[in-house]
């Protein structure tokens, strides 16, 4: 007899790990005991020595299906031998943590036993088990036990008690365990009063959608709007009523067959749509459909998720000629937070839904479905929250517990400890009260959920950031050191870390988006940097132009084209497009402005560039939400073309005179918009490969750094990502995190760590 103590950490805990451990053991005759603690899970095991290999192999091989194993230790011990297997209590241990699971989607046989009229869950919408169900958004305190989650309130009846106490069940120790007689319940509201539960409840919702009705739905981490995705009539009167003038709707569909009515799925696609994490995914859109072009404004793109939770696929059941599409898109008013519970739902989305599917079971941390698209055959993430917050991102070397505070757009905020970083679920923009609160509660949740107490916290350098402001004060009170963290220098070091980049050697980063604050207090965005987690410079950048208004210019593509080409010396002739779409007045207003500077910084930011082409072509003068012009331009690129504008470099300086020259000329000669914007999309990836070349004659560097919202543009990666690599040079593109101003906490954090520890 061997004997062997094991500990393993990771997403061990809530996830099925001990009966799983228990029977592995059983089956290669191991007696002893399993166990969690703070620390994860701790193993005593007696057995021979090819049955102890046996036991070891199988639990690293092939763990539970949401289970993820960090560290796996063993050591042979001396011990008393045990008669039998047991799973002993839980053991506290002071300052010890352990990673959370994230909600994930209905398994593969809780769905089974939802449609099987022999199971006593039968169409129950909160079935769920180890496997599957919520986590995050139910939690309210560690460790994560029934009584620390907002399932407190519903004592389990004896049916679910026995599940839950047997090792060998699939329920054992699962927290939201419930069922019809003991568990949480829906109804339907309409006109402030209740009107039918239960399976009632999901028949009259249906009623409604398939009648051109417009829904709020309480889902797994917050409100949806739906209606039906086919009716153009429902889905204009949600754009109207929701304040979405142009921006694309999410849809939902029962299964992927539903999907492939409406949209081309490959092989990695489909492994996404069907993954655990169920996010919303970017397919391209079949022709000749019948999905309204209000769905999607101006896109060959649709952004569809697969049913997540049992209440979800309960009301897209294809039968009765249910629709195979439904929008569900985010329940609030445009601009503000998700919305999260009954009260403020009714009260919020009241103006805007006919009816509301509500139901019993609380969520204490509202979190948005996660968006994604396919590169290469993995995720490429536009927002990670759902489904993958909080997994931690493994760091290459041990960390300080910081909390980096992340951007003012597209906020997440990172706690690390040890190797680990903890990057919160997608917070959103920070531009009012309800949105700062969320930042502020999901910051003292996270804190708690993995006992960090930061030593160091970290932020942007720009000093109007709302998360700036409080990282400033939050080290003032808390009298811990604040890292200032340049945006732009936050963004390589995020593309490094997703990357798993272990050393302190230098890398091109290629970092182009809409707004950072710049070193010399002007607005950055088209950058050249050279460097790593210690520091960055600045090899080119984007020649400066000027910006009038400010931000306010980023709704406003037309003033930002009518600025550049009076900064270029070209004439404002009215056959622009640019110029045409201003009035006689703007246009007075403008040159006053550009003439006396009033309130308009300089800008070297691509993002502002992408916006100048789409106006100067005569496709987007306006703006309804960010980066809507340069989408629009990405959309009507024709990418059978070659030819490619040219870009001329001045020592550090990046000119686009001539580009934009060459632009107006083909304008001029009616060449056609997507003909254009292949053209210029050409352009910007040639110059990729022109800087790194430069580069690599001067200093041999070849790995290069991707990173930045404008790397959200799917042409421009994929044709920058083929140059780079046909030339030789090793390419790091965002895989865990995005590539905007989400991975922005991320880069703060390591740069925090770096800098510190020196």
């Amino acid at each position: 007899m061997n004997s062997k103590e094991i500990r393993i950490k990771g997403i061990v805990q809530g996830v099925g790990f001990r009966p799983f451990v228990y029977t592995l053991a059983k089956k290669n005759n191991i007696t002893g005991w399993v166990r969690n603690s703070s620390a994860g899970v701790e193993i005593i095991a007696n057995g021979s020595h090819k049955n102890l290999s046996e036991f070891t192999a199988g639990i690293k091989s092939n763990p539970p299906p949401l289970a993820k194993i960090d560290e796996f230790t063993e050591s042979d011990i001396s011990t008393e031998i045990f008669k039998d297997f047991s799973i002993l209590s839980s053991q506290t241990i002071p300052g010890e943590f352990i990673p959370v699971s994230p909600d994930m989607s209905i398994c593969k046989d809780c769905q089974e036993e939802l449609f099987d009229p022999n199971n006593h869950r039968y169409r129950y919408p909160f079935i769920n088990c180890t496997n599957c169900g919520p986590r995050l958004t139910i939690i309210q305190d560690m460790p994560y036990d029934r009584p620390n989650t907002t399932m407190a309130n519903f004592a389990m009846c004896d049916q679910c008690m026995t599940e839950y106490e047997n090792p060998l069940d699939r329920r054992f120790h699962a927290q939201p365990i419930a069922c019809p007689q003991c568990g949480p319940h829906v109804w339907f509201e309409c006109g402030e009063k209740r009107v039918v539960t239960d399976e009632e409840a999901i028949q009259q919702a249906r009623n409604f959608l398939k009648n051109g009705m417009v829904i709020a739905i309480k889902g797994l981490g917050g409100f949806h709007l739906a209606c039906n995705a086919l009716d153009t009539e429902a889905v204009n009167n949600l754009r109207q009523r929701k304040l979405r003038s142009d921006k694309s709707f999410a849809t939902m569909a029962f299964d992927i067959r539903s999907i492939e009515k409406y949209c081309e799925i490959s092989g990695s696609e489909n492994i996404l749509l069907e993954s655990p994490q169920r996010p919303i995914v970017i397919l391209k859109q079949k022709t000749d459909t019948k999905i309204p072009d209000q769905i999607a404004p101006g896109m060959k793109t649709l952004g569809v998720m697969l049913a997540y939770t049992p209440l979800h696929l309960l009301l897209l059941e294809p039968k009765n000629g249910f629709p195979d599409l439904l929008v569900m898109t985010s329940g609030n008013i445009s601009d503000e937070p998700i919305v999260y519970t009954n009260e403020s739902a009714k009260e919020t989305l009241g103006p805007l839904a006919d009816g509301f599917l509500l139901h019993d079971r609380e969520i204490n941390t509202r979190v948005d479905d996660s968006v994604t698209t396919e590169f290469k055959g993995n995720n490429y993430f536009f927002r990670r929250s759902r489904g993958y917050a909080p997994n931690a991102i493994s760091l290459p070397k041990n960390s300080l517990e910081i909390l980096a505070v992340g951007a003012e757009l597209k906020n997440t905020f990172c706690l690390t400890k040890e190797k680990y970083a903890f990057i919160s679920h997608h917070i959103g923009d920070l531009k009012n009260i309800e949105t700062y609160q969320a930042f502020t509660d999901g910051i003292e949740n996270y804190k708690d959920m993995f006992t960090i107490k930061p030593e160091l916290i970290a932020c942007d350098i720009h000093p109007d950031y709302l998360s700036t402001k409080f990282a400033n004060i939050y080290s003032h009170t808390n009298d811990i050191p604040l890292v200032q963290v340049q945006h732009h220098h936050a963004h390589l070091a995020a593309c490094l870390a997703d990357n798993k980049w272990e050393t302190d050697e230098n890398v091109i980063g290629i970092i182009f988006d809409g707004t950072g604050f710049g070193l010399d207090r002007q607005i950055w965005g088209g950058e050249i940097l050279i460097g790593g987690y210690q520091m960055a410079q600045r090899r080119f950048h984007l020649e400066y132009m000027p910006l009038p208004g400010g931000d306010a210019a980023i709704f406003h593509p037309n003033r930002i084209a009518a600025a550049y080409l009076l900064e270029l010396g070209l004439p404002w002739e009215v056959q622009f497009p640019s110029i045409e779409s201003l009035s006689t007045e703007e246009r007075s207003v403008l040159k006053q402005q550009l003439k006396t500077r009033l309130n308009t910084p300089f800008t070297s930011s691509m993002g502002r560039l992408f916006d100048a082409v789409a106006s100067l072509i005569g496709l987007r003068h306006d703006v309804n939400y960010e980066a809507q012009a340069a989408i629009e331009l990405e959309q009507i690129s024709d990418t059978s073309i070659t030819d490619s504008y040219t870009f001329n470099i001045n020592d550090e300086t990046i000119s686009f005179k001539s580009l934009i020259a060459d632009i107006l000329n083909d304008q001029n000669n009616n060449i056609p918009a997507g003909i254009i914007s292949s053209k210029f999309h050409n352009a910007v990836a040639n110059l990729v490969l022109d800087l790194c070349k430069q580069i690599k004659r001067e200093i041999n560097l070849t790995h290069v750094a991707l990173s930045g919202g404008v790397w959200q543009n799917q042409i421009l990666l994929r044709k920058s990502y083929q140059f780079l690599l046909k030339e030789g040079f090793s390419v790091l593109i965002h895989h865990d995190i995005p590539a905007n101003d989400g991975g922005i906490s991320l880069g703060q954090a390591v740069i925090a760590s770096r800098q510190h520890c020196q």
